[in-house]
């Protein structure tokens, strides 16, 4: 079939392709599509449960220790060159420096990598680590995103599952039937996203010791390191790192609730020197040469970051989450066709399950939040953009007051849609104006 130039067909025709079936719905991808579905009609502002961004509400600013770091290093006029390809020597030692604090041994600048953000930190992990042959073990549900990497550069996943019923622990059994000769590493991530669990200290020792029975590294996503704020305290996979390797992926974005100054890191734990003497560190090193920096200025606030940020800010964040999570699960218990298998004690989500078998017109989790967004001008990600098909990632990071609205508009939603309508009308919520306005995506 000729294109119209003469030629059989377009040499990069099938490259197009590939890029087309590697598509995965994101919960990114999937909170634009909600987004597009809402009622510009409706004249209550929306309340977005979906969005991994806190700094959408006033009291998840960053703190003014942070801000004053970076115009500091910006007017300094000492940060406006091209960044070395591995990040400036501050920033890395500043890093390594931090991550001490919870280590059994001392991480030096050179084990550290400065990347934007921790998407771009997982990019050159997995490219570091691929091969034709190579295969990870990823969490279900978990974070997509390495879904989408693995899927564009061809390298196999298979998943183990997270145990809702056991608090969203690793299924180690499963992960040792999984893993082959091809197996190279496993992903964990810790504060869990999306399900909110904090892994123990015993539960991450048989992880490390199962990934070393198994000879594969592991890949520790910590992006929501230390936000926990339930029973369970959290611990760096790095502290296991003389039993096996870790990569720990981190980053400023959640912790510090500035997601958009897209500063990350990649932290080797690697005591024994496996990751030297496999190559691993010479194939990091290899595609950060040839991947863009993160903005330098960013990186010279690092150091003042670090050291000037007060506790109170971390505790003052961690109190509203704790607000936050209590509420969310409370609010989910009332609804009927809606269950929240545990607590959220880390992270920024909880997922819940829905039955949809108990609701009119609606016969999965994507049905759901689409109509949802569309009728209530409330926005959740479907379970299926986070690998669980009828569940549903709901984000609690948000005003207390703005959470309670959203709540109740979706159990106002599941009472409109339920097939079995017992209730007086006159006993159905009135769903309210999200009360910060300011604090609630523009429509």
């Amino acid at each position: 079939m000729e294109n119209g130039n003469g030629f059989k067909r377009w040499g990069f025709q099938k490259k197009q392709q590939d890029v087309t079936k590697a598509a995965i719905l994101t919960p990114r991808l999937a909170s634009y599509m909600l987004m597009d579905n809402l009622n510009r009609d409706d004249p209550r502002p929306v309340v977005s449960l979906g969005n991994g961004d806190p700094t959408l509400f006033q009291c998840f600013r960053t703190a003014a220790a942070a801000e004053d770091a970076v115009l500091d290093a910006f007017r300094s006029a000492n940060y406006h060159s091209y960044s070395p390809p591995l990040g400036i020597l501050p920033a890395r030692r500043a890093i390594a420096d931090h991550l001490n604090r919870d280590l059994p041994y001392k991480l030096s600048p050179d084990d550290v990598y400065v990347t934007i953000g921790c998407a771009q930190a997982i990019t050159v992990t997995l490219e570091a680590i691929a091969s034709p042959t190579a295969n990870i073990l990823l969490p279900r549900p978990g974070y997509l995103g390495y879904e989408a990497f693995a899927a564009h550069r061809q390298i196999e996943v298979r998943h183990y599952e997270l145990l809702p019923e056991k608090g969203w622990d690793v299924d180690l059994d499963a992960v040792q039937v999984l893993a082959d000769e091809n197996t190279v590493a496993i992903v964990i991530i810790n504060p869990g996203s999306p399900c909110g669990n904090v892994f123990s200290y015993e539960h991450l020792k048989k992880i490390a010791e199962t990934a070393r029975e198994l000879g594969i590294l592991v890949i520790a996503d910590e992006v929501y390191g230390h936000i926990s704020f339930g029973s369970t305290t959290f611990v760096p996979m790095g502290v296991f790192a003389s039993i096996v390797p870790v990569l720990t992926l981190g980053s400023l974005s959640k912790r510090w609730t500035v997601p958009g100054w897209r500063l990350g890191w990649i932290a080797k734990n690697d005591p024994n020197g496996i990751l030297k003497e496999t190559g691993i560190v010479d194939s990091i090193t290899t595609v950060l040469n040839v991947s863009c920096e993160p903005v330098t200025f960013i990186q010279g606030a690092i150091p003042q970051i670090i050291e000037n940020t007060k506790e109170d800010f971390f505790m003052n964040i961690i109190g509203i989450l704790r607000e936050d999570a209590d509420i969310c699960y409370n609010g989910i218990k009332e609804i009927p066709c809606m269950s929240c298998p545990s607590k959220p004690e880390g992270g920024m989500f909880s997922m819940v399950k829905l039955d949809p078998s108990m609701l009119e017109g609606i016969n999965d989790d994507l049905e759901f939040c689409i109509k949802l967004a569309r009728e209530e001008s409330v926005v959740v990600i479907p379970g299926v953009a986070v690998g669980m098909k009828d569940w549903l990632r709901v984000n609690f990071a948000c005003e207390p007051a703005s959470l309670q609205v959203g709540l109740e508009r979706m159990k106002a939603f599941c009472r409109r849609h339920a097939k079995n309508k017992n209730e007086d009308p006159s006993e159905v919520i009135q769903t309210g104006n999200c009360s910060n306005t300011a604090g609630c995506p523009e429509t």
